[in-house]
This record gives C-alpha cells, structure tokens and sequence, in this order.
C-alpha cells in the first residue's frame, strides 16, 4: 500500500529517535520531516496537530501493542533504524494495516569487527590492562603479568549463523580459529564455508572455546544462556554477546564468571539497558561495550540510506525487501 503523502507530495515523516547530521541531512532532503525536541518523542507526536505517514525511530522508542493502538490514524508505516525488531510488536503493526522496515545487511561488517574487538578485549584481559595503566598501578614488564590466551587455535561457537554470525565467522578465520554453529537447521554447503553444525546449544557450547551469542531475541531464545547451558562449557570458555542481552541469564554467567569456570566475557548488549547487572562492574574478567556494535560512520549512513530508499519505494506502491510487515 503506498502512503497519501504530504501537500507537497513527499511523505510526512515524523523522526522519533536523534541521529547523526549527516543522517539528519539526508531525512530532511527525502522527506517532509519534522525531527521530535522531547525526550518522550511519541507523546510530542500525539499533541502534534499535523498529519504523519511515517515514524522514523530506533531502539531508544519502543513501539508495543499499546503504543502502536495510540498512533495518530495518519500513521501507516514504521521504519526502525535497526536490524533487531524486539522493540517493535509485529503483529499489533499488522492488524493495525502498518508497514514495518528495518536495515539488515548494511551494519553487518560494523558489528562483526566489534564482534571480533570483544572476543580479544576478553581474550587478553583487556579492562585489567586498561585499568592497570589508568590508575598508575603499571610497574613495568614482567613475564608472568595478564597472561591471556590467543585466538589461534581455538574454536569459536556462534550461536546463531545468520549474516552477521557468518561475517564474524569469516574474520575469525583469518585469525586460525575453526567455526562450529548452531541453528534451527543447517546452512547449505556455501553458506556453512566449512563451518561444523551442532544441533543443540548445549553440544556448541561443549566444543567451543569462545561462544558468540549472535541469534535474535525470541521468546525461544530469551534466557537461553542459563546456567544449565553454562554447565556444558568447556574449562576458560570465553562468551561474547553482540545480540541482545536478554538472551544471557545475568546472574548465571556472573556467576560462572566469578568462580572461574568462564575464562571472560566480551559484552556489547545488556538486558533492561541502560542498566548493567552491578555484578559485571565489579569482575576484571568482563571487557563491556555499551551497545556500539553498529557505530561506525559507515554503518549509520548506510541504516539511514537504506530506510530512506525504503520508504521512497513503498511512497510508490513497491515492496522493498526490507519490509518485514
């Protein structure tokens, strides 16, 4: 379904979320756009007296049931400047007739290389270094100071191989690492690129040196990572997470962390962010990015490109491929 659009003919696109100028620019050059100046974005649009066809957001507003049933009636598409659609109810956006967007594919490369930052933060004892050198406590070389392990070698575990999970696969490669996987089912010969399949979490985390949480928020996988599946780890298990954090039980790999039977964890994505479990601030053993993974100049316009040509083509009776309602 096309949008009616503005009196100008261009949609009218009411922007929920803060993005970078450049990203800002290039809404502004699309759309007939209105930017929110409040920290509560959905109730400055509800006291707007204009008409809407579309809200560009991101993870910061999240559009449930209910707050999808108190849209203006003008609303017709929502486009989400993310590729995790956790924060969007998709099936109150279906009964209520919306188009959903989102930017697979565009921060893939972004995300990977944080992926592979957080593995060797984690590996090489990074915030114990880091600390060491900021508070002056660093006395100069000696042969038996932060002892990590090397990537090389060992076996990287991706929970999750879809496009981000095979891009993190690919670079892991270039480091020695062998790659085994979990899915619901196999990928094809080209897409696996001689990755091992395990058809349980519990048998990945058996053979894995480093696990890499990197499949999406579901009510399958919420809380997945429990202390169950941890008891399955290998000794020095290493456990990075660039998904989402409620799929890791927080308390268990605390836990895990803190009696030694996990080496580190690397950790970009907490649950109830911004909150982070107290327990990861007080381990040396835990190297943390506060949700950065896409944060490159690259990545950024690239999520803005792609939502824009999105909703261009929808405007014109199109369905773009990432339309994912």
């Amino acid at each position: 379904m096309s949008a009616r659009g503005s009196s100008n003919g261009r949609l009218a696109v009411f922007v929920a979320s803060r993005f970078i100028e450049p990203v800002r620019r290039a809404i502004a050059e699309a759309f007939d756009a209105v930017f929110a100046e409040t920290s509560e974005p959905l109730a400055e649009l509800a006291r707007s007296e204009r008409v809407f066809d579309a809200i560009f957001f991101s993870l910061d507003v999240r559009m449930g049931a209910d707050r999808i049933a108190a849209l203006p009636p003008g609303i017709r598409a929502l486009a989400t400047y993310s590729v995790g659609l956790d924060h969007v109810d998709l099936e109150a956006a279906r009964s209520r007739g919306l188009a959903v967007f989102n930017t697979p594919g565009v921060l893939g490369d972004s995300v990977a290389e944080n992926a592979i930052f957080l593995m060797l933060g984690a590996a090489r004892r990074a915030t114990e270094a880091i600390g060491m050198l900021r508070e002056g406590r660093w006395t100069g070389w000696m042969p038996d100071q932060l002892v990590g392990v090397q990537l090389g070698g060992r076996t990287l575990g991706i929970l999750g191989m879809g496009d981000i999970g095979r891009r993190v696969a690919a670079r892991a490669r270039a480091f020695g690492m062998s790659i085994l996987y979990c899915n619901r089912r196999p990928l094809s010969e080209a897409d696996a690129a001689g990755a091992g399949y395990r058809p349980t979490p519990e048998a990945l985390v058996a053979d894995s040196d480093v696990l890499l949480v990197a499949c999406p928020s579901t009510s399958e996988t919420r809380g997945l990572v429990d202390e169950a599946l941890l008891a399955h780890a290998r000794p020095g298990l290493i456990l990075v997470n660039i998904a989402r954090g409620d799929i890791v039980r927080d308390d268990a790999l605390v836990a895990a962390l803190r009696e030694g039977r996990l080496q580190g964890a690397g950790l970009d994505v907490f649950a109830g962010e911004p909150r982070v479990h107290p327990g990861y601030l007080e381990l040396p053993n835990v190297f943390m990015m506060p949700h950065v993974g896409s944060a490159t100049v690259e990545a950024r316009m690239g999520m803005g490109r792609i939502l824009i040509e999105a909703l261009l083509a929808w405007q014109a009776g199109g369905r773009p491929p990432n339309q994912v309602a």
